[in-house]
């Protein structure tokens, strides 16, 4: 399954099980936990994380460390925006991405102990009206399904939708336009929108907005005052971190990712504070100060492995990565299991959690700036400290070039902008791409004449681009969102009448669904 062009909510987790450690290594008795061992690796984490930042310019990161029921630190380092002063505090909100999706699952898993969903529950029994491609995948499809990408839906699907201004309620309804083929429990593909789905059917149990259930079944009853799913709520906070992306070699504020839509998997915005508290929920087996605020049993499911989520690439050595609910589950050489999750917005923010269950240690590493694996390696390290009592790679140097891999477009190869054209072709007249083309998954675009060129507006909010000629049928445009990468080609298919009657936008193609026909003008 390829990936999209930003990777945002990278299953890092797994790659750290999978990639980094050695399948031949012997397998030993592991050494024991102890208080001890854990304090003695926290200076060097320290030293750590301030050599990091200035290695590679982060602005901002904070870090908390759980061991054996409390917070043994937290603390925050650099600044929460470039060339500005205030600093990052352990009570610095961040957006912390994709680290949303084993929160969300937190939630559900206490609707599930209450008796107000099961995780095998079909989501249409929840949400009646939500639809797939295949009749048979919608009436089977559950709420463990897409908790664990395993739907049936193509990797990172409906986030471009996101991108052009859709609605979470018209991404969701989008979905039935996409083909699942034989994918269904069979692949795994990381999908935002679907996870995003199998929590609202899991709010609508409960008869409340997705955001008002996290609230009052989590955050609240933990404490974690900081802690929201509405973005608004970050913006109101005077104590957050900017999201920076690098412009000419330094960080730069530059954008606010806008994640609402998406807000159970990637839309959570907290505190290293605040999520040491869920940490140690988790450790403890859904309590808190000795009160059960979940049923253990349905906290485990979220540990399980699921689905493969990473097939070895040599499966005589390698190892597999596997998928829990809104995990990623991995063991060790010395058998320990691994609970984490990765999380990035390329528009500026990188995080990473986490955790050692049957050793009650867990780590969360929240920055503001995209990713390049900065979290994770500041993770792993830690727990090689506490674990072997040295760090005993340079992680850094082994995430940095899988980040930047995985953060490569999937598309710009329609055309050559470095290599134009000897002789270009002239366009044809204006009135030969005018007009209104649409497609059922993305709706509804149009090409219009404007100062001399071509604008195409896309999306529910008639976003406009404006158009620059490539060669004959062939435009480009430069698409916005957390999904763009460039320019992407705008190509046209000529009728016999000299007049558009079709257009494929590259961008919007990567998943097949780009593909645009003229609408015909309705007779009055």
């Amino acid at each position: 399954m390829t990936k999209p062009v930003a990777w945002k909510f990278s299953v890092a987790g797994l790659l750290v099980g999978a990639l980094l450690v050695p399948a031949a290594a012997r397998v030993a008795r592991p050494p024991e936990v102890t208080e001890e061992r854990v304090k003695a690796a926290l200076p060097a984490l320290e030293k750590l994380a301030a050599q990091t930042l200035t290695q590679t310019g982060v602005p901002g990161m904070a870090i908390a460390v759980v061991y054996q029921d409390r917070p043994v630190y937290l603390k925050g380092f650099g600044v929460r925006e470039a060339g500005r002063d205030a600093p990052v505090d352990p009570d610095t909100i961040f957006q912390i991405a994709s680290v949303s999706k084993p929160v969300t699952t937190t939630i559900v898993a206490r609707l599930v102990g209450e008796g107000l969903v099961k995780w095998d529950d079909p989501i249409i029994k929840h949400d009646p009206q939500f639809r797939m491609h295949d009749p048979y995948v919608t009436r089977e499809v559950t709420l463990r399904d897409f908790f664990a990408h395993r739907s049936g839906l193509p990797d990172h699907i409906g986030d471009l939708l996101e991108d052009i201004g859709s609605s979470r309620e018209e991404v969701l309804t989008a979905l039935r336009y996409v083909p699942t083929e034989n994918n269904f429990r069979s692949q795994y593909a990381y999908t935002n929108f679907g996870f995003t789905e199998a929590a609202v059917a899991a709010a609508k149990a409960a008869g409340k907005s997705w955001e008002d259930v996290a609230a009052e079944k989590l955050y609240r009853p933990l404490g974690m005052k900081q802690t929201s799913s509405r973005l608004a709520d970050l913006l109101a906070a005077p104590n957050r971190a900017r999201g920076h992306v690098l412009v000419g070699g330094k960080y730069v504020a530059k954008y606010q990712r806008e994640p609402d839509a998406q807000s159970p998997a990637g839309g959570v915005s907290s505190t290293v504070r605040d999520l040491a508290q869920w940490m140690r929920l988790h450790l403890a087996a859904g309590k808190l100060d000795g009160q059960q605020l979940i049923a253990a049993a349905a906290l485990a499911e979220t540990h399980r492995p699921q689905i493969i989520s990473h097939s070895p690439d040599n499966p005589a050595t390698d190892r597999a990565g596997l998928y829990g609910l809104g995990w990623n589950v991995s063991y060790d050489t010395r058998g320990r299991v691994r609970l984490g999750h990765s999380g990035g917005f390329e528009q500026g923010a990188a995080t990473a959690v986490y955790l050692l269950p049957a050793e009650g240690l867990g780590i969360v590493v929240l920055t503001n700036a995209a990713p390049i694996g900065v979290p994770e390696a500041i993770s792993v390290s830690f727990l090689d400290l506490v674990l072997e009592g040295k760090i005993e790679r340079d992680y850094l140097a082994i995430f940095k070039p899988i980040f930047a891999a995985m953060s490569k477009p999937l598309y710009g190869t329609a055309v050559d902008y470095a290599k134009p054209p000897a002789r270009r072709s002239p366009a044809l007249p204006a009135e030969a791409y005018v007009g209104v083309y649409r497609n059922d998954y993305f709706g509804e675009i149009e090409i219009s004449a404007q100062d001399g060129g071509l604008v195409m507006r896309q999306g529910p909010k008639r976003l406009g681009f404006p158009m620059k000629h490539y060669d004959r049928d062939v435009f480009s445009y430069l698409p916005i969102g957390e999904m763009s990468a460039g320019l992407s080609a705008v190509t046209f298919t000529i009728g016999p009448d000299q007049k558009a009657t079709g257009v494929v936008i590259e961008n919007l193609d990567i998943n097949g669904l780009g593909k645009f026909t003229r609408a015909v003008a309705k007779s009055v």
